[in-house]
């Protein structure tokens, strides 16, 4: 870790717990001061409390994604607790499997929504802040199923995922000039609670089989892969969607 990032402010949502909370814990272990946002108000809460008792590098923040009000709030407790803010990662998605001909238009537009529309909101309302101060790096968890199609996940997952990607791309070229990066990150199976409620048991060996390297990812390493991308010295990566995915999707 570059000494130059050490005390820099990390916000990342969706951070109570799964991806979220790993990339939160990788950020802080890397020297960053965190603020964990959530919908769920108890549950961010501990999680913060678990990375810092004292509270003073790990903070929890309630945000709905899908309110641009949130967003502004989230901010405004950053600049509150630390005086800046120099990253953001939009981890924050709802995940529900349903199957593509089953696929209700309202359930399709509410996920989308979430995932894609809090994504865009995140991007806006903190790159505005991030644009004005001459830096930042904003990361989007996009995923496989936005590059393949998806598998278990469903239309309406892969869609939003697939538009993050392209928005990352969009904001990339509205920030580059102001010192902001925009950068993507595409994971496959990751071992964590999400994929093992999409994928029961009995179905595991037949996922696994289909993965070259044969394993599910690793979730503290996604956490690394932000970590890169929200350095400093990672000015000159932006635009781009960081594929982790165990072979399934090769360029």
């Amino acid at each position: 870790m570059a000494e130059q990032a050490k005390g820099q402010v990390a916000m990342v949502t969706g951070a109570a717990q799964g991806v979220g909370f790993h990339i939160a814990s990788r950020l802080f272990a890397a020297g960053y001061r965190v603020l964990l946002t959530d919908i769920n108000e108890a549950g961010v809460k501990e999680a913060a409390l678990s990375l810092d008792p004292t509270g003073e590098r790990a903070k929890s923040c309630v945000l709905d994604v899908a309110q641009e009000s949130d967003f502004s709030a989230a901010l405004d407790q950053a600049l509150t607790f630390w005086g800046e803010l120099h990253v953001l990662v939009n981890n924050a998605a709802m995940t529900k499997a349903v199957s593509t001909m089953e696929l209700k238009p309202d359930d399709f537009k509410q996920l989308v929504s979430i995932n894609l529309g809090g994504t865009f909101t995140g991007c806006q309302v903190i790159g505005r802040y991030l644009a004005e101060q001459g830096y930042g790096r904003i990361i989007n968890m996009a995923s496989l199923a936005g590059q393949n199609g998806g598998t278990s996940t469903g239309a309406h997952y892969a869609a939003s995922k697939g538009g993050i990607i392209t928005l990352t791309k969009v904001f990339a070229k509205e920030l580059a000039a102001s010192g902001v990066t925009v950068n993507a990150v595409a994971p496959g199976p990751i071992d964590s609670p999400m994929v093992k409620e999409l994928v029961p048991a009995e179905r595991l060996p037949g996922l696994l089989s289909a993965i070259p390297v044969g394993k599910l990812g690793n979730a503290d390493f996604i956490g690394d892969v932000v970590e890169q991308l929200a350095r400093p010295e990672a000015y000159f990566t932006t635009g781009t969607t960081w594929d982790v995915n165990g072979g399934l999707f090769m360029r």
